[in-house]
């Protein structure tokens, strides 16, 4: 068995492979204040809890884009295997051509969820990460990672929106049965669902523009679900993606 952990800025997914199928999911806050015998503590109930034996676990690899924690996850999972994780950073072979400014400065969550469309998906491929921040990345027919574009995630939008405007409450992150909301509770859900919409198609017309038409869309992230449906282009959801992709990048760095 493979450990798979993606360390976002608000949650950390893990994905526990039994050959290429992910046998067990968890999804846990990132709390930037736990220590690695925290965290080893915490995965160890969740395998276990699933019933399996945490010395099955052959390796782990790890991506993260929260640097203070990335010492604490690969000791934890040291602790709970006994073996050392991979950890996804410059230099890891990956199988990608980094076509950007400065390949170092790829995202470990871009490269993975980038390796994960192409050994899941026909090529080329657009991919929209909806997680704490909205990304949308190419990834071309030659395996080449050719840039993306980032913007405020759903809930940093909404959660900004409501700390400056006192008269707006929280809202479910649902879509609105109409676009042009008479409550306020419809109004915004309009606004952050789907104004987000409208940006990603938008975007995707500007990303065929100037790369081509795609042949795969790929819809990924912690707020894919809330998202993706309400898009006016068509578009596979795949919450598992940069689990692959990791799973993926150890295989090729065994």
């Amino acid at each position: 068995m493979v450990l798979t952990l993606d360390v976002g800025n608000t949650n950390i997914n893990l994905g526990l492979f039994d050959g290429d199928t992910i046998c067990m999911r968890a999804r846990f806050a990132t709390q930037r204040d736990n220590t690695d015998d925290q965290f080893a503590v915490l995965l160890h109930t969740l395998v276990t809890m699933h019933g399996i034996d945490p010395a099955a676990i052959q390796g782990g690899i790890i991506s993260s884009v929260v640097p203070e924690l990335t010492a604490e996850l690969e000791n934890a999972v040291y602790i709970l295997t006994g073996k050392k994780p991979l950890c996804l950073v410059p230099g890891v072979k990956t199988g990608l051509n980094i076509l950007i400014d400065n390949p170092a400065q790829l995202g470990a969550d871009l490269a993975a969820g980038a390796v994960g469309a192409v050994v899941r998906y026909p090529l080329p491929a657009f991919v929209i990460d909806l997680g704490t921040a909205t990304k949308i990345y190419a990834v071309d027919e030659h395996k080449s990672f050719r840039g993306c574009t980032i913007a405020p995630g759903v809930r940093v939008s909404l959660k900004a929106l409501t700390k400056v405007s006192s008269l707006l409450p929280a809202i479910p992150l649902e879509p609105p049965k109409k676009t042009c909301g008479t409550n306020s509770v419809e109004s915004m859900q309009s606004g952050v669902i789907l104004g987000t919409a409208a940006m990603i198609d938008g975007l995707l017309d500007r990303f065929t523009e100037e790369l081509g038409t795609p042949r795969s869309v790929i819809a990924t992230g912690g707020l894919a679900a809330s998202i993706y449906s309400v898009c006016r282009h068509a578009m596979q959801l795949d919450v598992d993606l940069i689990l692959y992709g990791l799973k993926a990048i150890y295989e090729k760095n065994k």
